[in-house]
């Protein structure tokens, strides 16, 4: 057996099963990390509720406040449009939901 085990053949079967084996292990790590940081993610809405105490405590003028507040609502109007796409579709899996 332990001359099959030394064969080129079995050799690079083994390696292959090692290398499909550390693959497996990195893409459950980056998954892991990837979940993680996520969760971390403010939104919009929380994003301009930080600047607007910082525009209140003077720490950016009310120029800087303008446009941090233009970009955000953008984004804070996208969000909304996104939170309300994923609700109709989840109402549309439920069995006796209600169609518009």
């Amino acid at each position: 057996m332990r001359e099959f085990l030394t064969t080129p053949v079995a050799e690079s079967v083994l390696w292959v099963a090692v290398l499909l084996v550390m693959l497996a292990v990195g893409y459950y790590v980056v998954r892991r990390f990837r979940d993680r940081i996520d969760d971390d993610r403010q939104t919009a809405s929380d994003l301009l509720t930080n600047f607007r105490e910082m525009h209140h405590e003077g720490d950016i003028s009310e120029t800087e406040f303008r446009t941090i507040k233009t970009v955000l609502g953008r984004k804070l109007q996208d969000e909304l449009k996104d939170a309300e796409g994923k609700s109709e579709h989840d109402t549309q899996d439920l069995p006796g939901a209600l169609v518009r």
